[in-house]
């Protein structure tokens, strides 16, 4: 069965949808099957992996409104074992649609379970704040990855993600867990980003991956060529870092793995 997995975070700008991009890119590049789910109405995950937002019908927007199954919303990209469901910006007007529909917070989880075993990954990709579309995300995911950016306000909001993990955990979904927090952004050159790392690490009692992944300016650049940076410059430091941590998303949990 699938391990489904949000990538979180409310503050915009800290690495989300490349995280969701290149995870998944990464994920299905070792033959693991992954389906991405860009639930974000910026869309920019749809078209990081290669796919024009605007030529997609059955999209997200459409699976939460019950307008077509999830069978109808699954699109095939470019890329080896990667599917996608993509968003465009209708879906902003989703939350105030879904007003009134009983269970709204069950509607992505109950259309995942119809195809979970079908994958090995399912990857959400969450727009940056704590509205229906995330809350629906997390009640439908096994674990929550959250990026944080090696900056200054980095622990800024934090808390308050780590308070709605919580309340979806007592109120819609009891077997949510916090995969992780994976740093991104990081700059050597400069002793802010070290002391980021340190801070988060005394501040918060999660599992904080081994990898981090570097400020590069081919990992910029991928998404406006719509591949993801293993296909667009294999041999960079940003893909050499996806791949990292697509391994240690694989693996967790394993004793025996290094």
């Amino acid at each position: 069965m699938g391990r489904v997995i949000s990538i979180a975070n409310q503050k915009g700008g800290v690495g989300k949808t490349t995280t969701a991009i290149n995870l998944s890119a990464c994920l299905s590049e070792i033959g693991q099957k992954v389906l991405t789910i860009d639930i974000d109405p910026q869309g920019n995950t749809t078209s990081g992996l290669g796919v024009d937002k605007h030529a997609v019908e059955n999209n997200v927007y459409a699976l939460l409104l019950g307008e077509n199954t999830i069978e109808e919303c699954i699109i095939e990209t470019e890329i080896e074992n990667q599917s996608l469901i993509s968003s465009d910006v209708n879906l902003a007007g989703a939350e105030i649609e879904l007003i009134g529909i009983d269970e709204k917070e069950y509607i992505l989880k109950k259309a995942i379970s119809k195809i979970k075993d079908n994958y090995d990954f399912i990857i959400i990709d969450c727009p940056p704040s704590l509205n229906m579309l995330t809350v629906n995300a997390l009640t439908a995911s096994d674990t929550v990855l959250v990026p944080i950016q090696c900056e200054y306000y980095a622990l800024e909001g934090l808390s308050q993600l780590i308070h709605t993990i919580e309340l979806v955990q007592d109120r819609l979904n009891p077997d949510l867990n916090i995969e992780g927090v994976v740093f991104t952004m990081y700059d050597a050159r400069t002793n802010l980003s070290l002391q980021v790392v340190e801070n988060v690490k005394g501040y918060l009692h999660q599992n904080i991956y081994k990898t981090i992944i570097p400020r590069n300016v081919r990992l910029a650049e991928a998404p406006s060529h719509g591949l993801p940076i293993n296909l667009y410059d294999s041999k960079s430091a940003g893909a050499e870092a996806y791949r990292e941590l697509a391994q240690e998303v694989l693996h967790k949990g394993e004793e025996e793995w290094q």
